[in-house]
């Protein structure tokens, strides 16, 4: 017997939005542990905060919409707004309710801009990591480092000379430049967009962008960013940063640091046993910093076989979490914004490690 279609508004629903979301969605187990590092975080928050004034939205709000910003890849607040409007899931995993009024686009951006910075971030990063640490997820023995370009809100047409007054012949937002024939530095150019951009390319016969350069410390059991940074673009960046992010590897055991042949200079190879760690980086054909003392061990050719797992991570951060092409400038930003985005990688992976088999 076919069924009547029923046109008819209900005016109140008796259902709730915690009643609404399946029991197994992979949301529920994500926001559980999202809501227990927040509640901890509540002290923090409140120091950063007048206690008097206008409030503002609420620090946590701000969190978890940010949050399904990255793991449903929506590219503008404007449409992470007219999302929550009318997305129930979205609505119960922020903490809305199902009447509560959204933000304006631009007040979400301005209260979200003056949290998110590089300390929030990473302390949001850490009690994630904590959480990681307790369920025993995290190898303390076994890493891999690797860094990838983040291609810079700012165009070619704004990389100019340091000493020029901007004015062009060509009127208009978007006017031409003709820039054939000069050469282009760091030294001598800048953006004027985005200042903290540099203009590199990572190989030869590359295209050469405006960009920043994203690092992250991967630890080998479970494929977890434990440490993650941006930094300015330049030849030397990936090596520096790697050896920073080993440093700050608590202990002062041996450990084994995997990495591709970009890293395999003898100026990383010592600096590496200086921090007791074992570089397990991919040799050059020629000049290599690492020999047979090395790479004879079982553990060298499983760390080069477990290092590709970070390209994993690069391709879920510019894929899924909005990171192929950057939405905000300068570096603190950007930073910011790359350690949130780990988080969430993070937090997907814990989901999925620690689900029923």
């Amino acid at each position: 017997m076919r069924g009547s279609e029923n046109k008819q508004e209900s005016l109140f629903s008796y259902v709730s939005l915690e009643r609404r979301i399946p029991d197994n969605h992979p949301l529920r187990k994500i926001k559980t542990m999202v809501d227990h590092v927040l509640e901890h975080m509540h002290g923090y928050f409140s120091d950063l905060y007048s206690h008097t004034g206008r409030p503002s939205i609420a620090p946590e709000y701000l969190l978890r919409a940010s949050l399904l910003q990255v793991f449903y890849t929506i590219r503008s607040e404007r449409l992470l707004m007219e999302q929550l409007d009318y997305n129930l899931l979205f609505r119960w995993f922020v903490g809305l309710s199902a009447d509560d009024a959204v933000w304006n686009h631009s007040v979400f951006s301005k209260n979200r801009d003056r949290l998110l910075n590089t300390e929030i971030a990473s302390v949001f990063f850490s009690s994630i990591q904590d959480l990681a640490k307790h369920k025993n997820l995290i190898s303390d023995e076994h890493f891999t480092v690797d860094g990838t370009l983040l291609e810079a809100w700012a165009s070619m047409k704004s990389f100019r000379p340091k000493d020029s007054d901007d004015r062009t012949d060509d009127p208009g937002r978007n006017p031409t430049v003709d820039f054939r024939g000069q050469k282009r530095t760091n030294d001598t150019h800048a953006s004027a967009t985005d200042p903290d951009a540099r203009l590199y390319k990572k190989a030869e016969g590359q295209q050469a962008k405006l960009c920043y350069m994203g690092h992250v410390l991967m630890e080998n059991r479970n494929g977890l960013v434990i440490d993650a940074r941006v930094t300015q673009s330049n030849g030397t960046a990936e090596r520096e940063a790697a050896v920073d992010m080993i440093e700050r590897i608590p202990g002062r055991h041996q450990i084994t640091v995997g990495a591709d042949k970009g890293y395999d200079t003898a100026d990383f190879v010592y600096q590496c046993r200086e921090c007791k760690a074992t570089a397990h980086v991919a040799q050059k054909k020629k000049g290599s910093g690492i020999d047979g003392r090395t790479t004879r061990h079982e553990g060298y050719c499983v760390s080069l076989k477990i290092r590709k797992r970070v390209e994993e991570i690069f391709g879920w951060l510019k894929t899924i979490g909005c990171l192929h092409k950057l939405r905000h400038r300068g570096r603190e930003r950007v930073d910011a914004v790359f350690m949130l985005a780990t988080t969430a990688y993070n937090l997907i992976r814990i989901r999925n490690l620690t689900a029923p088999s």
